[in-house]
């Protein structure tokens, strides 16, 4: 299915016509022209390649210049290539319009990173006793194997870098669009923090 890339604005909340109030974020999507088109016979896969947040020649490498330049488009800061069954033509233009209120939406985008964080932050893990004299308050405890296999399992939870991961939020409900200002309301929560980079792909669910 079709999609679009944009940033996010922030939440808010609407009122229903019964006195529902609703919480929503404002994404301002596109509008993304068609860079390149991928095709079965050349690529082995139907899909396009958008682009988004036109900027100075300056602002590009010259290899992102000439990949631009050659498919005679302005210089743009994003690239994404979304997989698609339907046909577009190189220069079109997608924006908001391609959406519809009351229908489902998937949203795509990059959590707010934490840095490094320990267990009882990073996986909520209960922690030690409260108590005068404990030294186990956000330690994980015991991670030994015993004589076998005699080494910490992959995907053991442990302290890390937490957020700044890819993550995506599917079937959220558009609430509102605006296309004279490119704007698109869905019901819940995105990841990410103000003016970051998300996408937004249509759904086969109905609202």
């Amino acid at each position: 299915m079709p999609g679009l890339i944009g940033k996010k604005i922030g939440m808010t909340q609407v009122f229903e016509e019964d006195g529902t109030v609703v919480p929503v974020t404002v994404l301002q999507m596109g509008p993304c022209p068609v860079v390149d088109v991928k095709t079965p016979e050349r690529d082995g896969y139907r899909g396009v390649q958008l682009a988004y947040d036109p900027v100075p020649a300056r602002k590009l490498s010259r290899a992102e210049m000439g990949h631009l330049s050659s498919k005679k488009l302005d210089p743009h800061r994003t690239l994404r290539e979304l997989r698609t069954d339907e046909e577009f033509e190189r220069g079109a233009v997608l924006d908001v319009s391609i959406f519809e209120v009351g229908e489902t939406v998937h949203v795509v985008g990059t959590t707010k990173g934490r840095g490094f964080q320990g267990v009882v932050k990073r996986h909520r893990f209960h922690g030690g006793r409260e108590t005068h004299g404990c030294k186990t308050h956000n330690v994980p405890g015991s991670i030994g194997m015993s004589a076998y296999p005699g080494r910490v399992l992959k995907g053991k939870k442990l302290p890390g870098q937490m957020g700044n991961a890819r993550k995506t939020i599917k079937n959220l409900k558009v609430v509102r669009i605006d296309g004279d200002r490119n704007l698109l309301v869905v019901k819940g929560a995105v990841p990410g923090g103000r003016n970051s980079l998300v996408m937004v792909r249509k759904t086969q669910k109905k609202g």
